[in-house]
């Protein structure tokens, strides 16, 4: 197995690498810095996020570039603030014991004037986000006519995110002279193109399987009704006291929703997403990689370029929209080689995006049940006998102590101590959990036309499509006759003239008698509880139901007549 010093490294940047605690390259490093060493050709690399590329292109680049020099000779681009910060952290360590160079990152939501000031001062390297470098250009604040080496980082990433036009006038600034060394997770269109127009027969390397995962990621899912995915996370949560994880939601309001209702459930939580300062975004960032959080809530936009060690758990409250974002997600997990474990919390409607999932990365994702009460009561037991077995005793300032300690437990059997003991940090568990029903959705009988899956009881209603009706304005209707908010109610199977939707069980009295005497534009309404046979049933009232069409074609109204 090689070792950084075999590649062709001076033994500054050797020793530098080796005080970082690193001592075997990954395979991208060994593959990709005596190519780059050269400084000669472009250079093409894929491999999937989490393999060490800082590592692999920021090596060879700071052997290639001259100290001596203030001019820029070096450029760096990334998506996002975060990766960038971590580019530049990764450069001045690896630079440490080599040669003193001066990095600048230059991103948004920072003081422009200041990293002005740093550029002006001589900086051998810039690592930039594209829409803050395009400003510093217009403010004739950078040069770029001496660059000899580009590097686009996560240059997949930085597409997706609309950063096409930047790059190019970027890439226009810069000597046609210059090498190029493009970085990527994938291989789509649009990075294909930034190769022709910008690169010469680049030197092509893919590490592993293009779009297959971190076979060190172990990928599960559970199933539960989407009201209960809250619940199912807590229970994820408390079954796993050890979890350094991130969560992942869909929206800026979702992250936000969820990281409070965690820190007011008592967990050491917090969230990360664009509506938060540079700052903001800072403080929780700094928390997070000190280990001060146990628990990171993030929008898929907000995370990119987090690379925080041993990451235990990436959770995702809803499967992304995007395929290539869950492969982004889960890299966060299972980095410089250890192994992590990625878990998806899925509704009936979302169960087929696993299966696309699998496909992508062709790797089988295990569906996992959402743990019991008891469950997780024994795990938060052994957990706490765990910590009481590896805690650190100061002798020398618990011994004046002890003594009043032995006589107020004196006449306490050895098991007494320990069940009391036990009973003082354990009691909260075991009342939350006393009678926690089982949240994973179940499959029950259905009409031999691919099942139903009910969660609660199943109601019928004489309200449909033709009454221009979506599932929001059903949601709206209930909302208004009988109270139901979006978390109290499951499925929605919306048929032309009727509907059917589910609700919790042991509301079955307070919906039918909410209905009763109702009506709807001046139509009585009819719920009843319906059997999962029921889907195909046309009830004789609406038989006729093409004569409402009519009168409903101006759409739903809020006022009920």
């Amino acid at each position: 197995m090689k070792k950084f010093e075999s590649l062709g490294l001076s033994p500054g940047l050797v020793e530098s690498v080796e005080l970082l605690g690193f001592e075997t390259p990954t395979p991208i490093q060994e593959k990709a810095i005596p190519v780059l060493l050269k400084g000669t050709e472009d250079f093409v690399g894929l491999a999937q996020t989490g393999t060490g590329k800082t590592a692999a292109f920021g090596l060879p680049l700071l052997e290639l570039v001259d100290d001596a020099q203030r001019d820029t000779q070096a450029l760096v681009l990334a998506p996002t603030r975060e990766l960038t910060l971590q580019i530049t952290n990764d450069l001045e360590n690896f630079s440490e014991k080599f040669k003193a160079f001066n990095i600048v990152a230059v991103y948004g939501g920072a003081s422009i004037g200041e990293q002005i000031r740093k550029v002006k001062r001589g900086a051998q390297i810039i690592v930039a986000t594209p829409g803050r470098l395009i400003d510093l250009i217009d403010r004739k604040a950078v040069r770029l006519e001496t660059i000899r080496f580009v590097v686009l980082d996560e240059a997949d990433e930085m597409l997706n995110m609309g950063f096409k036009e930047d790059l190019d006038k970027i890439l226009s600034y810069t000597p046609e002279t210059k090498i190029t060394w493009l970085f990527s997770a994938t291989m789509p269109r649009e990075v294909r193109s930034i190769m022709k127009n910008y690169m010469t027969n680049p030197y092509e390397l893919t590490v592993g399987e293009q779009n297959k995962g971190n076979v060190n990621i172990e990928h599960r899912y559970v199933l539960v009704p989407e009201r209960e995915k809250y619940a199912a996370l807590k229970r994820i949560l408390d079954f796993t006291p050890e979890i350094f994880g991130l969560i992942f939601c869909r929206t800026r309001i979702d992250t936000q929703r969820v990281a409070e209702m965690l820190i007011k459930d008592g967990y050491n939580a917090d969230s990360l997403h664009g509506d938060l300062t540079q700052q903001q975004r800072d403080r929780v960032m700094m928390k997070f990689r000190n280990r001060a959080l146990q628990i990171l809530v993030a929008t898929d936009v907000a995370a990119r370029g987090i690379d925080v060690e041993d990451i235990t758990h990436v959770i995702h409250m809803n499967m992304p929209d995007e395929m290539e974002f869950y492969t982004h997600r889960s890299g966060r997990t299972a980095r410089a080689g250890k192994k992590g474990i990625s878990i998806a919390l899925v509704s009936r409607s979302e169960q087929g995006r696993i299966k696309q999932v699998e496909k992508s990365l062709r790797t089988p994702i295990k569906r996992m049940m959402v743990p019991t009460g008891a469950e997780v009561c024994q795990k938060q037991l052994l957990a706490l006998m765990h910590k009481v077995r590896e805690v650190k005793i100061n002798e020398e300032e618990m011994e004046a102590l002890l003594p009043s300690v032995y006589e107020e437990l004196n006449h306490l059997t050895k098991q007494e101590i320990i069940k009391r003991f036990a009973s003082l940090e354990f009691n909260r568990f075991l009342d939350y959990y006393r009678n926690a029903p089982d949240l994973n959705d179940v499959e029950t009988k259905g009409d031999g036309k691919g099942g139903r899956y009910l969660t609660g009881t199943r109601f019928f209603i004489n309200l449909g499509k033709m009454d221009g009706l979506d599932k929001s304005k059903m949601l709206e209707v209930l909302d208004e006759m009988a109270g139901l908010e979006k978390k109290d109610i499951g499925k929605i199977d919306l048929k032309g003239a009727y509907s059917f939707f589910e609700v919790e069980k042991g509301k079955e009295d307070h919906i039918l008698r909410s209905f009763r005497g109702m009506e709807y534009m001046g139509r009585p309404l009819r719920v009843d509880i319906a059997g999962p046979e029921a889907t195909d049933r046309k009830p004789k009232e609406r038989e006729n139901g093409k004569s409402f069409k009519k009168s409903f074609k101006k759409g739903f109204k809020k006022k009920w007549k």
